[in-house]
């Protein structure tokens, strides 16, 4: 393959503007660049509006019309900045984790429904787990199917009254989201019955 020429090559922290075969305008500080797959990432202004985030946009080349470098950058940019690779293994360890109990889950033959509630309390409550069809959560509470707030069973106290309002929780939210589906439904088919 032959060496970039002028335009190919984008140094890191330098500035361009990029229009997509779409028409959309990219532009941001390039954060890496590579050559051969022709694949440009850029890091740009929050779309959350926020200050202190930036939105990373990966850029496929062979889907560009146009690139204009609006500030090119010839000094060394900065070392990049030192990772936490213990933590980052304790993260991955634990979505790897977190996968092996869905799928756990699913060859048990555990209930969509089932499925959804152990998503629910294991984002308020870590400690919670498989066993059979049961959730069990800090090894205090089981919830057996069909988990409704009447399944959970458990030694009265803090720990049962917290697990059951999160189970009344997220089926009264189930039970709202359902509801808001059925009345958009309903709507549409109203306006589709209107425009004929």
């Amino acid at each position: 393959m032959a060496a970039p020429g002028p335009g190919e090559y984008f140094s890191v922290g330098s500035h361009v503007s990029c229009l997509t075969c779409l028409g959309q305008r990219l532009q941001g500080e390039v954060v890496a660049f590579d050559y051969q797959s022709k694949m440009l990432t850029l890091k740009c202004a929050s779309s959350s509006g926020k200050p202190n985030l930036n939105d990373v946009i990966l850029i496929n080349l062979a889907y560009v019309s146009d690139v204009d470098i609006i500030n090119d950058r010839t000094e060394t940019p900065p070392p990049l900045a030192s990772l936490n690779v213990s933590k980052l293994a304790n993260r991955a360890r634990t979505e790897k984790e977190d996968k092996l109990s869905q799928a756990y889950a699913i060859s048990a033959g555990v209930s969509l429904e089932g499925q959804q509630l152990f998503q629910t309390i294991h984002k308020t409550i870590k400690d919670c787990k498989w066993q059979e069809k049961n959730i069990i959560v800090m090894d205090d509470v089981v919830i057996s199917p069909p988990y409704q707030v009447e399944n959970c069973k458990g030694k009265e106290g803090s720990a049962l009254s917290h697990v059951r309002k999160i189970v009344e929780k997220h089926f009264r939210d189930v039970e709202s989201q359902k509801s808001m589906q059925r009345s958009q439904a309903q709507q549409t088919q109203k306006d589709s019955t209107l425009s004929s």
